[in-house]
């Protein structure tokens, strides 16, 4: 694995600790958007590692079908997919960002992001 592979699953594993954190701490609009870029750095990790470049890109679902993850991976991550934007402002969603989450949700993608996580460093190994 070269550095720069290294540098972005180091990030992905910093985004997922703090999406954890912050479903602690009940802040459930933080928690989905870190568990989003999550997902978004570790498949970008995976992609430089099989291609030596980065791929400039937010949708998570398109990337994931670049890399052949698995379809049931591919399902879940599209659950994850408009979080980027609704999570960050709030003329996206019907709510604001703060207001749009449940805890559920939250458990949800989080357990996802951790489930591609893992998932994309077994591929690495």
């Amino acid at each position: 694995m070269d550095e720069t592979t290294k540098r972005w699953i180091k990030q992905a594993e910093a985004d997922y600790d703090s999406a954890a954190y912050n479903l602690e701490g009940t802040k459930y609009y933080v928690c989905a958007n870190y568990s989003q870029q999550t997902v978004e750095k570790a498949l970008k990790a995976l992609w430089i590692n099989k291609n030596r470049q980065l791929i400039k890109t937010h949708s998570i679902t398109s990337l994931a079908k670049k890399l052949k993850l698995p379809e049931k991976l591919i399902s879940e991550i599209t659950l994850l997919e408009p979080i980027f934007r609704e999570s960050r402002y709030p003329d996206v969603a019907e709510k604001i960002p703060a207001e749009e989450y449940e805890e559920s949700d939250a458990i949800e993608f989080l357990n996802i992001a951790e489930e591609v996580l893992i998932w994309v460093k077994n591929q690495m190994k």
